[in-house]
């Protein structure tokens, strides 16, 4: 399976969920709300958690955990978006803040499909619900 590589110019961390704003992204966030699993390793244990997504851009997600994670852990999601389709799968995500059971995290790798994906669900987002 080929992956696209997401290029990031520079990594932004964020050590207080306070010290975020609007402004400091590179990409708008879109405000949703779904499910979502989430694996990783720490201390050579493996971590799985589920939570829900709050917001979401083609860059990132803010996430509601039930299991804690540390700035800078690698995570494989599983995103359960509301289409009715197969979780849509992120094979390489970087914790990028941390504030509670709150967590931004960055997508690092991507597959062609899973992006275009992601795209297309922004995209419906975005537009006027009658």
């Amino acid at each position: 399976m080929k992956h696209l590589k997401v290029e990031n110019q520079s990594p932004i961390r964020y050590p207080h969920r306070s010290q975020m704003s609007a402004e400091q992204r590179r990409i708008p966030r879109t405000p949703v709300s779904f499910g979502l699993m989430y694996s990783g390793i720490s201390r050579n244990d493996v971590l799985i958690g589920d939570g829900t997504v709050i917001n979401l851009s083609e860059g990132g997600l803010c996430i509601r955990g039930n299991q804690s994670v540390k700035i800078g852990m690698e995570l494989t999601m599983f995103l359960y978006l509301p289409d009715g389709n197969d979780p849509l799968f992120v094979l390489e995500t970087g914790v990028t803040w941390i504030t509670g059971n709150l967590f931004g995290v960055e997508f690092k790798k991507l597959s062609l499909r899973e992006g275009n994906r992601l795209r297309s669900f922004l995209r419906a987002q975005s537009v006027p619900q009658m």
